[in-house]
Formats: C-alpha cells, sequence, structure tokens
C-alpha cells in the first residue's frame, strides 16, 4: 500500500535536497526518464509555419519523454507554466464542452506523478529558465517539497497567492475558500526576469508620492542617494566633499549626481543631506508583489472564454510569460486545457508547445487558436454564427501544427478528420 511520509534521511530520488517525502510508489529517477516516448506525428498544419508552435495530443509523460531527445526543445524551454489536476477527486465538465478531465488520482500516486512530470520539466527546461506551478490548497505542502527536491530550495522564488474569486455564501464552519496558488521556481540562481509592475491608484500614487514641487506642480518622493555595500570605484569615492554613509556607496558616480543636481533631482535638506527625487509620472508603477487580487476567474458576462472548466485569467497568462520569457523564447505548457497559455505566448511573439491528452481540451484549443475566444454567455451563440461565416477573433493565432501520439489509438482516431 502506498502511504505518504517525511523522510530526513538521503535517498536516491531525492535530487537536490537532503530531505524529500517518502511514499511506496517513488520510483528511480532514472528510470523515470528513461521511460517509454511518445511516437509523434504532425496531423494538420494550421497557417503558415513561421514558428514551430505545436499542439500534442498525447500523455504528457511520454510526450515530454520524446521532447527530451528534440534538440530543438531540450534546454531549449525559457518558461514553463502548469496548471495540473488538483487532486480533487472530482471530474469537470460543463455545458458548453461536456467532460474535460477526470481528477481522481490522489494521495502517493498523485505525488509520484506529479514527480515524474517535473523530473523532464527540469531537463527540458534552459538554464536561465523558469517554471510556475499553479494549485491549490490540496496538494500544495507536499508539492513545494517535490519542487525543493527536484529544482533545489535555492532555486524557490515565490509562493504566490491569487485570489481566484469573490467571497461566496457557504455555510460550512471554516474561513471562504477565495485563493489557489503558485510555486515560482528557476533552474539557476541566473534567469530571465523582467520585473512586473502595476498601475498606481490615484489615491496609492498619492500615499506614495508625497512631495509636491512648487513650480510644476508634479508629485515625487524623496530618495536615498546611497545603496547598500562597500564600492572602491567611482561610486565609493567622495561626493560634494562628503563619503558615502559607512558600509554604503552612491547609487551613481559623483558626476552623474552632479547632473541629477544641475536638473533640480536632488533634494537638499536643510542639514545638507541630498536625496533623489523620483516623481510619480515618470513611475511604469509599483513592483508587483505575491499577492494577485487582480486576475480572478472570469465572470464577467462579456468576458472572452471558451467554457472549459477551471480555464484561467489570460491576464494572469500574459503577466506572468512578459515577466520570465522574452519575445521568440519558448513557453510549455504541459496541461494545456483549453489554450489559454498558449494564446497568451502566441500573441506576445513567443514560441509555444502545449500539450494534453483529453480529446476536449484538444478539440477546444484547436477552435480557440484557429477562430480565437468567444464571449461568455449568450453573446457567445452569435460569435460561433460569425466563426461558420469565416470571421477570425482578434486572438486568434493561425500558425501552429496539431501532433499526435500515433501510439494512442483513441486520440488518432478522434482526430482522423480535421478540417
Amino acid at each position: 500500500m502506498a502511504t505518504g511520509s517525511y523522510s530526513t534521511k538521503r535517498v536516491s530520488s531525492c535530487l537536490q535536497t537532503d530531505f524529500c517525502i517518502s511514499y511506496d510508489e517513488k520510483a528511480a529517477s532514472e528510470d523515470i526518464l528513461n521511460g517509454p516516448r511518445a511516437s509523434l506525428v504532425q496531423r494538420q498544419q494550421y497557417g503558415m509555419p513561421i514558428h514551430d508552435n505545436r499542439l500534442i495530443a498525447g500523455d504528457n509523460l511520454n510526450v515530454l519523454r520524446a521532447l527530451t531527445a528534440d534538440l530543438s526543445v531540450a534546454k531549449q524551454v525559457k518558461l514553463i507554466y502548469i496548471d495540473p489536476p488538483y487532486a480533487t477527486g472530482f471530474d469537470f465538465q460543463s455545458a458548453t464542452v461536456g467532460l474535460a478531465y477526470s481528477d481522481q488520482s490522489q494521495g502517493a500516486t498523485y505525488l509520484e506523478a506529479l514527480r515524474c512530470r517535473l523530473l523532464l520539466l527540469h531537463k527540458l527546461m534552459s538554464d536561465d529558465g523558469s517554471i510556475y506551478l499553479h494549485l491549490d490548497q490540496n496538494m500544495l505542502f507536499p508539492a513545494k517539497i517535490l519542487m525543493d527536491e527536484v529544482f533545489g530550495a535555492k532555486c524557490f522564488r515565490n509562493l504566490i497567492t491569487r485570489v481566484k474569486c469573490n467571497p461566496k455564501n457557504q455555510t460550512r464552519k471554516q474561513y471562504g475558500d477565495v485563493c489557489d496558488y503558485l510555486l515560482f521556481y528557476t533552474k539557476t540562481d541566473d534567469y530571465v526576469w523582467n520585473d512586473p509592475v502595476e498601475s498606481w491608484g490615484l489615491i496609492e500614487g498619492e500615499k506614495e508620492y508625497l512631495c509636491v514641487e512648487e513650480d510644476t506642480g508634479r508629485r515625487y518622493k524623496k530618495v536615498p542617494c546611497h545603496l547598500p555595500g562597500i564600492r572602491h570605484g567611482a561610486t565609493g569615492e567622495p561626493w560634494r566633499g562628503r563619503n558615502p554613509p559607512p558600509g554604503k556607496h552612491w547609487v551613481h558616480a559623483p558626476g552623474k549626481l552632479d547632473e541629477l543636481d544641475r536638473n533640480g533631482r536632488i533634494y537638499w535638506s536643510k542639514t545638507g543631506n541630498p536625496r533623489r527625487k523620483l516623481y510619480l509620472d515618470e513611475s511604469a508603477g509599483k513592483r508587483r508583489n505575491n499577492l494577485w487580487t487582480d486576475f480572478k476567474d472570469t465572470q464577467n458576462q462579456n468576458a472572452r472564454v471558451t467554457g472549459y472548466p477551471t480555464e484561467k485569467n489570460p491576464e494572469m497568462l500574459r503577466m506572468i510569460i512578459e515577466a520570465s520569457s522574452n519575445p521568440d523564447e519558448l513557453v510549455l505548457d504541459a496541461y494545456a486545457g483549453s489554450g489559454t497559455t498558449l494564446t497568451a505566448a502566441g500573441s506576445l511573439g513567443r514560441r509555444w508547445i502545449g500539450i494534453d491528452s483529453s480529446p476536449t481540451a484538444i478539440t477546444v484549443s484547436v477552435d480557440r487558436l484557429r477562430h480565437g475566444t468567444p464571449r461568455m454567455g449568450s453573446y457567445a451563440r452569435k460569435t460561433y454564427i460569425k466563426r461558420a461565416a469565416g470571421e477570425k477573433l482578434p486572438d486568434a493565432d493561425l500558425s501552429f501544427g496539431l501532433w499526435i501520439d500515433s501510439e494512442n489509438r483513441l486520440l488518432t482516431s478522434r482526430f482522423a478528420h480535421l478540417p
């Protein structure tokens, strides 16, 4: 019987840490990496193959193994986002798409399935790559230990809390469940990072930038002219006859500080202490933190959604993709679902690979990528009619190939005749 427990004894399956989760079903890492590979064949090409974008129908375990032998993918993936099943014990379906997938795997069986995928994803990532694992509270904490084991605790960057919905009426004697979570890891300490920011709200900006210039009316805040750490170059030299504070250095070389002062960007206190002036109207926004309150699941009837259950907010995916990859770099989603990651990646000029074993997911993704995302609610029917007339919605991405694991008879027969 498979049982889950914590172990502080080093075992062969613990790659990056000296402790890990121990359970009976845990296989040797070498066996996982060297297991059966999918036999991938291209079934259809949509649009011009400007990029080698691939939507792959098949078991992601075998598909990922096959991709490790593909030199265009192995160690080339810059960003991985995965939103796997959550070990809920439920089947997920909707009136729009029917049965999407079954989430019945739980306990040690679930953890081992996740671990197998993580090991292969680690092998596919570039040295400056990142991975985001999206889960709810069911398996978050053992998954964190698995991620430490595979990627290394030193490569853990954030536990991100996303507010997924508005509070609901409930009768349970507990706090309302409005959050899910993302584990953000990198492969090394040197990784792609484009600092994401949020726009300042009117009141927020006024609270942060308290000062107002009398002659211009511009809001600004005062910040130190120095930074922590001793430097022996120009930033460690005296400026205007004064040294940086003990244990610190100037933020700029003295010549640059003189230029800022000439341009009125240095504030001098009554005691002669210099501080830099940072202006609100020059700020791109406030730095995003690890509490995301602005990416709730879609509820607006005018929003664009496929109707696929568990579909995630596309703005969240766009933010992640912009933060952790650059244009023309490769993004991978091994649980592609309705194709939100793929659509977001394509719209931002990234190359992408999506994998899913659900025929429903593949069908929805193909439709979305070819025609765009319909609006939610009754308006969607009109959208489908427009599609039949050949109209494409703004987020359509025609350049991708559909690949299938030829060993999977269900998928090969399901997609034998595609438009």
